[in-house]
């Protein structure tokens, strides 16, 4: 029996080629996205809707790291590896929210829910069902409309969350937040062409009570001349996340984890006060909650909950809802008791 020799088992020279040069090509793109991710620079509204698939650069960069492999050139290989290497460091941080909640101080629970219902098109029905079955407290809606207001009332939406506070419209600006628990208004964030207001929630159960203020996030998104609103819209919201209490943003933010100015949003302050995109902390970047219909493209998620450091979460989940473009997401959130 012969046994072939390390140069007799090598691909053959033209196979190694073949391979390099498509490793490269497949490497160029994938590290052009790289530095403009690295860079927190404002880039021109094409760069910024790029930045939003970059969760599934992973594949591409995956498949030149086999190919250089196949190629067997270090220096190939090197950078190769190096892109994919970075691509999973991205799609899994190793700090992508810190919660600083002691573990034997008090919480009550609440579970939250939130859906863009496309110009109120979403199915009432499906909301209802996901609101009963996993005991949703708190529901958010954008892109609320009347008709959408009386689908939901039809299908019995107050017997759950008797407390409303609404103002639907025939555009995107429109707005709702049905709570099983009181709701009081606090106010609005300013300057946004869609309705962000944001209410104070007084979560009781049994002997315990804690105070969430919600804010219920709808961000322009970033097309066209639009961008500079967007990034208007998530420095406004970086403004709530600084106030002192229990902060919930949840809603479409229109922006991933991968735009910097979203991670700015987060990234305020000591590790001790930076807001928790719970979404990202629980491992689930790839699953996406747009676009869930229309467009044939990557899915990426756009929609989000983010909440202060001292509050908790223990679940969250994506959920497709049949009407609306995007998904609806729920976090189960445990809060701390007191003021």
């Amino acid at each position: 029996m012969t046994v072939p020799t390390a140069e007799q088992a090598a691909p053959p020279s033209g196979f190694r080629f073949a391979a390099r040069f498509i490793a490269i090509l497949v490497s160029l793109p994938v590290a052009v996205l790289t530095v403009f991710r690295a860079i927190p620079a404002e880039w021109p509204t094409p760069v910024v809707q790029l930045l939003s698939f970059t969760p599934w650069l992973v594949l591409p960069a995956a498949a030149a790291a086999v190919l250089a492999v196949l190629g067997r050139k270090a220096w190939a290989m090197v950078i190769a590896g190096g892109l994919f290497a970075v691509q999973l460091f991205w799609l899994f941080p190793l700090d992508p929210g810190r919660h600083v909640q002691a573990p034997s101080a008090p919480t009550v629970e609440l579970t939250v829910m939130n859906i863009n219902s496309e110009y109120g098109e979403a199915d009432a029905g499906e909301i209802v069902r996901l609101v009963r079955e996993n005991s949703v407290g708190l529901l958010t809606i954008q892109e609320h409309s009347q008709a959408l207001e009386d689908r939901l009332a039809a299908e019995g939406i107050g017997r759950i969350l008797p407390n409303r506070i609404s103002d639907p419209t025939d555009d995107a600006a429109g707005s709702a937040i049905y709570s099983v628990h009181s709701l009081q208004p606090v106010g609005e964030v300013p300057d946004s062409p869609f309705q962000m207001p944001t209410v104070r929630v007084t979560v009781r159960k049994e002997a315990l009570s804690a105070v969430l203020e919600a804010t219920n996030v709808h961000v322009l998104p970033p097309v066209d001349v639009r961008v500079e609103q967007w990034r208007s819209d998530l420095r406004a919201l970086g403004r709530v996340a600084d106030r002192s209490g229990n902060q919930l943003l949840i809603g479409d933010f229109n922006a991933t984890y991968d735009h910097s100015e979203f991670r700015q949003l987060l990234d305020r302050g000591p590790a001790d006060t930076k807001m928790v995109d719970v979404g990202t902390a629980t491992g689930s970047r790839l699953l996406p909650t747009w676009p869930m219909e229309g467009p044939r493209l990557p899915g990426i998620a756009i929609d989000h909950v983010v909440i202060s450091p001292h509050v908790q979460s223990s679940e969250y989940s994506v959920h497709r809802v049949p009407g609306s473009d995007h998904a609806a997401i729920v976090a189960a959130l445990r809060i701390p008791a007191g003021g």
